[in-house]
């Protein structure tokens, strides 16, 4: 029975993950990721599917990131009501960041049609809040390392991938064929995450690349976040911190936690701006066995590492709000991480003229976003409409990224004890993938390729 690939999403760019797998009458979508970035990307998200919702028969996703499982709401709005399976912690983790997700989507609709800049009129959501709650009742919570049937067809097996709490590598047996989704693959070594497990066969491999054209630096994340945090304090003024609710605030959390210890930073208030971060912290904690930390110590309120010395919570607009006006020095973590939509922005619009402020960026800026912008030094971004002066510092550390570099991925993909028949290069911007298809196809002699959006191949089993 042949077996159809489609790439539906996370092909040429590093968002909409997306992959349809068909066979013998039989259809499954790995990965539901929305596209978030330049509105190009975002307008994918409006469109049909190659494939009716209705018509397909299980979800399976890798990890809980909106750009792998942020589609999902919309999938169940326009007619897939079967199951969605993912990794426990990532369960826990969708039944924040999807509702989260919807609200945003009607807050952002709600706000272009108050202010007037939408481009359609009226500006919609592309789910709701209602519709977000609803698809949750999708999710199938499965073990990582214990292999379930989906179907007759499909064995699936889910194993650490180290990217973020619950991060799973997929590895589907379908019908004599194994096919490996990498998911986003973490990093070895880390303080908190534990390493991503070692996969040794596959027939067909879909490896990310976000990375695969640089490694990041050796420099210790302490040694590089501590003159940034006090040169921010001596200035006086507030440090804001774009960062993802899930993954990437733990792990700042965990560092400034570290620094303050170690008497390195002064215990300044530290504002984590997020409701979804709040509870995302709370359900790391829940899952702790998934970490490399003491598990006994993630329970203790004083002595949790992912808990700073003067760490203030603000769950409702009206304390967001109260932050603009807070006198420095503070720290404030926000998301989005990207700078895409989110609380941040507020905080930017309000911060960014005044060069006692300071925006650190803890990860990866994706081309066309407000932080890849900022990056890149623009003295000026629009932000709901309004054009607003950067005069704020613009720092950046390297290091906390919760993806693999290319050194990383290699030693990933060593792991094999023979090629597959083709290796795909997916999640990546164009010169990411091209940089480690190269460096595989040297180095390991694989047979690789980069699909393009849309793009269908069949999969023949070996030999």
């Amino acid at each position: 029975m042949g077996v159809d690939l489609t790439f539906l999403g996370a092909a040429g760019t590093v968002t909409g993950s997306k992959y349809w797998l068909s066979a013998g009458g039989k259809n499954y979508l790995i990965d539901c990721g929305l596209f978030q970035g330049p509105d190009e990307l975002e307008q994918l998200n409006w469109e049909q599917l190659p494939i009716a919702p209705a018509e397909l028969d299980a979800v399976v996703l890798t990890h809980g990131h909106l750009d792998h499982s942020g589609y999902l709401p919309r999938l169940a709005k326009r007619g897939y009501s079967g199951p969605v399976y993912a990794s426990e912690a990532t369960c826990a983790l969708l039944e924040l960041l999807l509702p989260d997700s919807g609200y945003l989507q009607e807050e952002h609709a709600g706000y272009a049609n108050r202010k007037g800049y939408s481009r359609h009129k009226p500006a919609l959501p592309l789910y709701t809040y209602d519709q977000a709650l609803e698809s949750l009742k999708l999710l199938r919570p499965v073990k990582l390392a214990e292999p379930f049937a989906v179907d007759k067809h499909l064995t699936v097996t889910m194993r650490p991938a180290g990217h973020i709490l619950g991060s799973a590598i997929v590895e589907c047996e379908l019908d004599n064929k194994k096919i490996v989704f990498s998911g986003d693959l973490g990093r070895y070594d880390q303080e908190v995450m534990k390493s991503p497990a070692t996969v040794t066969r596959a027939d067909y491999l879909l490896v990310e690349s976000t990375y695969g054209d640089r490694e990041h630096g050796e420099d210790p994340i302490e040694d590089q976040l501590a003159p940034v945090v006090n040169a921010a304090v001596e200035r006086g003024g507030a440090l804001l911190i774009p960062s993802f609710a899930v993954g990437r605030t733990q792990h700042v959390l965990y560092y400034l936690r570290k620094l303050q210890d170690q008497k390195r930073i002064p215990e300044v208030p530290i504002y984590v701006d997020s409701p979804m971060a709040i509870d995302a912290t709370a359900i790391y904690c829940r899952f702790g066995d998934e970490l490399n930390l003491n598990v006994n110590l993630l329970m203790d309120d004083e002595a949790c590492p992912l808990r700073c010395r003067d760490t203030r919570f603000t769950r409702t607009v009206p304390e967001s709000k109260r932050l603009n006006d807070a006198p420095g020095p503070l720290v404030i973590l926000s998301a989005s991480g990207m700078c895409t939509g989110g609380r941040i922005l507020h905080h930017l619009k309000h911060r960014l003229p005044d060069p006692k402020n300071t925006v650190l960026f803890v990860g990866y800026q994706a081309q066309g976003t407000r932080g890849r912008r900022l990056l890149e030094g623009a003295d000026e971004i629009r932000i709901h409409g309004m054009t607003v002066p950067v005069r704020a510092e613009i720092a950046q550390i390297d290091g906390l990224s919760a993806h693999g570099d290319a050194r990383e991925l290699m030693r990933w993909l060593s792991g094999f004890e023979r090629p597959p028949e083709q290796t795909f290069l997916v999640h990546g911007e164009p010169h990411a993938s091209q940089a480690l298809e190269e460096r595989i196809r040297k180095e390991l002699g694989w047979a690789t390729h980069r699909p393009r959006y849309g793009e269908t191949v069949s999969l023949e089993g070996r030999g």
